[in-house]
This record gives C-alpha cells, structure tokens and sequence, in this order.
C-alpha cells in the first residue's frame, strides 16, 4: 500500500504562481512513477503531468506544457508539482497518483490521494 497526501493548493490570482506537494508513505517509494491529475467541477478527471521513477523523465499534458513542471525527490517521499502563469481555467481538485507504468495518462493508477483545491481568480 502507499498512502498518499497533497498539501499546497489555495486560492490565487491568475498570472501567478504555487507549488503543490505530494507526500508518500508506505511501500517503496522509488519504485513508482508518479502522477498529477486534476478535476475541475462537473468534469472528468484528467492527466496533468508524470514523473519516471528517478526522475529521469517526465511527460505532460499539452494544456500545461511550459507552465507547470513536475519533480520528485526520493530523499523525502515527495512529488510537486509547480504551476506557473495560472489561469483561470486551470482551477480544479489536483490529485496526486502512484503507478509501476509510465507514462499512463488514464486513470487506471495504483494509488490516489484525497486530492487539493486550487482555485485562480481572473
């Protein structure tokens, strides 16, 4: 089992910038690739950005690319996520997933968490 929490979303005006985090406990940790995804209300869940296992490669979704950037670090069991020039649009739950599979952009990962709110202000 691998027991997910995200912390960091609030409440910002569009053009600026937050850093969402993703803390991991329970199995290995560095054997997952891990994932953020994000629900804005009355919509599908979707696919925002993944990391490989190491770190060595990540890939995202084209709504975010050049924006927002997705690191690890396997010293502290945790993924961010860093969203810079934010748009109104991009205000939805952001969700934090692990998985052995990567790149998967469905929904079908091993492991979810309960997810934060990041609201942008136009």
């Amino acid at each position: 089992q691998v027991q997910l929490v995200e912390s960091g979303g609030e409440l910002v005006q569009a053009g600026g910038s937050l850093r969402l985090s993703c803390a991991a406990s329970g199995r290995t940790f560095t054997s997952y690739a891990m994932a953020w995804f994000r629900q804005a209300p009355g919509k599908e869940r979707k696919f925002v950005a993944a990391i490989r296992w190491g770190g060595n490669r990540t890939f995202y979704a084209d709504s975010v690319k050049g924006r927002f950037t997705i690191s690890r670090d396997d010293t502290k069991n945790t993924v961010y996520l860093q969203m810079n020039s934010l748009k109104p649009e991009d205000t939805a739950v952001y969700y934090c997933a692990a998985d052995g599979v990567f790149p998967r952009t469905a929904l079908d990962y091993d492991y979810w968490g309960q997810g934060t709110q990041v609201t942008v202000s136009s």
